[in-house]
């Protein structure tokens, strides 16, 4: 089991450690729904280090890219990022990533903990151009600081003007004293905010120093238990719930970063499933009354016939209703059955929802 660079310091601050895609992270410090409504009302701060970074170099970076990446990175300009997904030869979902553009020549690339081995190893064999790959994953340390108050709480620590900095952008600059780091305008909390990508020598210092400054709006440390409920609020993929190796990003609604417009690896297969159409889709939904959904538990008809299973779900701490999310088939959802929750062999009663469950911080 791995260890991020700060395991001592979460320890030393009341941190639950658990196993979590291969490293032991904090899932939680005061409790989830405290950490949960302090990101969405103020500002926290995760330690996110387990995410892996590759950099992808050399005149033939942007080549390389458009072929194994699902978005069209040609559309990037330096400082700009794209959320997209690699595709496998079958049209499935190897991993959903970021992708920076540090220049013509350079590109980040950020991907889940989880997929750190599976990715590189693709990314290497798909690779036929010269450019170069690194894996700077055991280097950097990666903060999330997140929520309304995020700004105000960082802007002492930058020469960056942080209100000017617009969604998905970065910038390599000083912060906190430490040159270099790459702060970015992303997160996935919905509720605003920034990521740093500081090298590990710096990210003690990083860390106390955005404590520090956020301390005048209380800044919270927050475990990887409310990161899950801030992003389920928001309706976002995790990879191994939502979307995994056979998982078509037609039917997980990914198709805003599907460009069909230019070749890439699986493109056919997907082309195929949009134009036939798919079995399941994801779809948001809510409990009518009581009921917390969870993970896997079978959407039915009113006869117990089962349409569906969940792929994420928990009692939202915002609205207080148990939320979801969850591939149901097609013909019921033109026909539109009337679904239940199956809990404990019981039915629930439950309604198809649009996303976000709340709103949105992020402009």
């Amino acid at each position: 089991m791995k260890r991020i660079e700060l395991h001592n310091t979460h320890e030393a601050l009341g941190a639950k450690m658990v196993p979590f895609a291969g490293f032991e992270m904090p899932v939680q410090y005061a409790g989830v729904q405290k950490e949960h409504l302090a990101v969405r009302e103020s500002v926290g701060v995760f330690d996110v280090s387990h995410m892996g970074e590759f950099l992808v170099t050399g005149a033939d970076a942007e080549k390389f890219l458009q072929k194994v990446v699902s978005n069209d990175v040609s559309k990037l300009v330096d400082g700009k990022i794209q959320y997209a997904c690699f595709p496998n030869e079958e049209g499935g979902i190897i991993d959903d990533l970021l992708v920076y553009k540090i220049s013509d020549v350079e590109y980040m690339l950020v991907v889940n903990a989880s997929n750190i081995e599976k990715d590189w190893n693709w990314l290497n064999k798909q690779n036929d151009t010269s450019a170069s790959l690194q894996d700077l994953s055991n280097d950097y340390s990666l903060f999330a600081v997140q929520g309304p108050k995020s700004t105000e709480a960082l802007q002492n620590l930058t020469s960056i003007d942080l209100k000017g900095m617009t969604y998905y952008t970065f910038k390599q600059s000083d912060f906190a004293g430490v040159e270099d780091v790459i702060l970015s305008a992303t997160g996935y909390t919905g509720a605003g905010g920034f990521e740093l990508y500081v090298p590990n020598a710096n990210a003690q210092k990083v860390w106390e120093a955005i404590l520090k400054s956020g301390a005048d709006f209380n800044i919270q440390p927050i475990g990887l238990a409310a990161r899950d409920t801030l992003r389920l609020e928001m309706g976002y993929c995790l990879y191994g719930n939502e979307i995994n190796d056979t998982t078509s990003p037609v039917a997980a609604g990914l198709m805003w970063v599907t460009k069909l417009s230019k070749d890439f690896v699986g493109k056919s297969k997907i082309e195929k499933v949009k134009e036939e159409g798919p079995s399941r889709r994801l779809k948001a939904f809510q409990v009518v009354g009581k009921g917390i959904p969870r993970k896997d538990y079978a959407i039915c008809d009113q006869d117990q016939n089962k349409l569906g299973e969940v792929t994420s779900g928990t009692m939202s701490p915002s609205i207080k209703k148990g939320i979801g999310l969850a591939y149901i088939d097609v013909d019921a959802l033109k026909n539109k059955v009337p679904l239940f929750l199956e809990v404990r062999n019981k039915l629930i009663e439950i309604e198809l929802v649009s996303l976000p469950f709340v709103q949105s911080n992020v402009n």
